[in-house]
């Protein structure tokens, strides 16, 4: 098996902005596990916010490649066992190598992944298309540019209920909002009635992640649900997570791949908490691998190829938030 690298700028067709980044231009590094004819791709795009860069992902896999190239592997999950000592504590690296374990193996078998792991694709649920920050006519114009059933709609400005009013005279779609930490406690609870009013589904991770006091009466005042965000990174965050929020929503490249993840999972149905997926802003390579968890999820934010202009792969498809599986096996994905 070999170890091939592939760096890419993606960029964005609009300025994206949440409430602690903003960023015109998305570094992404795709990894190819090649084995004789078939390839294997996964993806992990570099992140300020969680230190995450292109070269610590490139320089952690290097340090692995002889145990990857040199071994043979059962399943994705041994080869996740096998390097996680090494790259625990880049799980951006481990996600991009994951992915493309995941990819790989099921395209030894002549099968999609979904298909590998034994789920039903026929109850999928829809992705949201998100809304930055920006002033409202332009968040108003983005909405309008790309007409969709689910909005998720960044906040953590001084005229949140606001920009939720007026976009809200512009579509009957479903709307999610996500504070990305940027609320108190008392604000959360204070703009969830109109919020609910406004057809706001859910609120995603109001508060500070330390703010476990504030999620406490959060989740017992709000008459939204609350959905975790970065409240939940690892699989030990996730039993943490009960009681504080309604359902958690996991990102591959922060949890280290599609291995942990459907563990993530399988533990938060356990703990009666809702389910979710959500994306980095990655190219379909990293889009396509999220589309085969959907038969577990309840909701899924997987936006990230419609936000780019010039995609490096091809992948799964959109038609009105419904995700359309490539008919290429493994997770559909491949470069251009």
């Amino acid at each position: 098996m070999q170890l091939i690298f592939h760096t890419f700028n993606l960029q964005l067709k609009h300025t994206f902005t949440i409430a602690h980044d903003s960023r015109d231009v998305q570094p992404t590094l795709i990894v190819e596990l090649k084995d004789g004819d078939l390839s294997g791709f996964g993806e992990a795009t570099s992140n300020p916010y969680y230190g995450a860069t292109i070269d610590k992902m490139i320089q952690s896999l290097e340090g692995i490649r002889s145990i990857v190239e040199s071994q043979q592997f059962a399943t994705p999950e041994d080869l996740w066992k096998e390097t996680y000592p090494f790259l625990k504590t880049n799980p951006f690296a481990q996600c991009a190598l994951d992915e493309a374990a995941h990819d790989l193996f099921a395209k030894r078998k002549n099968l999609k992944l979904y298909e590998n792991w034994g789920l039903d694709p026929n109850h999928n649920p829809l992705t949201n298309f998100t809304i930055g920050i920006d002033t409202i006519e332009k968040m108003v114009e983005k909405m309008k540019e790309l007409p969709w059933p689910v909005y998720k709609i960044k906040l953590g400005t001084n005229e949140d209920l606001r920009i939720v009013r007026e976009l809200r005279q512009n579509t009957e779609s479903r709307f999610r909002v996500d504070a990305n930490c940027a609320w108190s406690a008392e604000q959360t609870i204070r703009f969830a009635p109109e919020l609910k009013a406004l057809g706001v589904e859910f609120i995603e991770q109001p508060l500070p992640a330390e703010d476990m006091k504030g999620m406490q009466q959060v989740f017992a005042e709000s008459v939204l649900p609350v959905l975790a965000d970065e409240s939940c990174i690892v699989e030990e965050d996730v039993s943490k997570c009960q009681g504080l929020f309604h359902g958690v929503n996991i990102k591959l490249t922060k949890c280290g791949g599609l291995t942990p993840a459907l563990r993530m999972i399988d533990e938060a149905k356990k703990l009666g908490m809702k389910t979710m997926v959500g994306c980095m802003t990655e190219s379909s390579v990293g889009i396509s691998a999220i589309a085969h968890l959907l038969p577990l999820l309840d909701y899924v934010d997987m936006d990230g190829s419609l936000l780019i202009s010039n995609d490096p792969a091809t992948g799964v498809n959109f038609d009105y938030g419904k995700i359309i599986y490539s008919k290429e096996n493994g997770t559909g994905a491949a470069l251009r």
